[in-house]
């Protein structure tokens, strides 16, 4: 079954609803949200995405990302995001942090951020995720300044804002 998202306009209303290639081929505003995993020490959880993603295969991403499907909340998207990529249940939903207007970087996407702290154990979905790692702060950063190719301009963009954060 083809996925299906709100199409949003500048101001994040929805205004229509299109399928996950209509919004990437023509450029459509959509929704998504991302969460950063934390564990005690505070290393932050990657995934690297699989090489059968249809985008940014191969690179460095959130703990958790994905798509608001069409009729969906960002609140909602993250809990069904964090079980179906890395198998952790949410009772609640996670701290959000901030959120990050549509642009080039995020694919045209609204961005809600959110943060959560675990130790696992998790369970990657083998079909999005080849592998998962422990990364200290400075190490991402980074590889945000040397490496960038290695992560999702997505990823790239929530870091930085994060940082300007702290």
């Amino acid at each position: 079954m083809e996925e299906t998202f709100d199409v949003v306009d500048r101001s994040d209303t929805v205004i229509g609803r299109a399928s996950r290639e209509e919004v990437h081929r023509d450029g459509l505003l959509h929704r998504s949200a991302h969460l950063l995993v934390f564990d005690g020490s505070g290393r932050v959880l990657l995934q690297k995405r699989s090489m059968g993603k249809d985008r940014f295969p191969g690179r460095w991403d959130s703990s958790v990302s994905g798509h608001v499907d069409s009729g969906e909340g960002y609140d909602q998207c993250i809990v069904r995001e964090a079980m179906e990529e890395i198998g952790i249940r949410m009772e609640a939903t996670p701290e959000r942090l901030f959120k990050i207007d549509a642009c080039d970087e995020t694919d045209q996407e609204f961005t809600w951020v959110y943060r959560t702290y675990s130790e696992g154990p998790f369970t990657p979905n083998e079909e999005e995720i080849s592998e998962i790692g422990w990364f200290t702060s400075d190490a991402v950063s980074h590889l945000v300044k040397t490496d960038p190719e290695s992560l999702s301009p997505s990823f790239a963009l929530v870091w930085s804002k994060l940082l300007k954060r702290r």
